[in-house]
């Protein structure tokens, strides 16, 4: 998913701290299908980003647009599933559920 969104932001002339610094108007044309435009000026990607566990978000964060995604947006549980499908299904994953659907809601209600 990062990688997606340097792509991104990279066409659409967003530097990865959300401000933008683009070389043509065409690059803001329909930036609002992935972003979200903040105070400041600084563009926030639509983005809720979902893992069981925290390392996978850590090194996402450290990344070099991590500061990009709104704190909030951020999920993940404790321990991983260990590549165990009936794991993450049942028992790591079905306790994120709830805390999933609550920040895509969110996101979803400021469209």
């Amino acid at each position: 998913g990062s990688k997606f969104w340097e792509v991104i932001s990279d066409e659409h002339g967003i530097k990865p701290d959300g401000t933008y610094n683009g070389e043509s108007d065409l690059q803001l044309e329909r930036i609002n299908v992935y972003y979200n435009e903040a105070h400041g000026g600084k563009y926030v990607p639509r983005a809720v980003l979902v893992d069981l566990e925290p390392g996978t978000m850590d090194s996402v964060r450290s990344g070099p647009y991590g500061q990009l995604f709104r704190p909030d947006n951020y999920v993940f549980g404790q321990s991983g599933a260990g590549n165990n499908w009936a794991r993450g299904h049942y028992t790591e994953g079905a306790e994120l559920v709830d805390s999933v659907l609550d920040v895509v809601r969110k996101e979803a209600e400021g469209c």
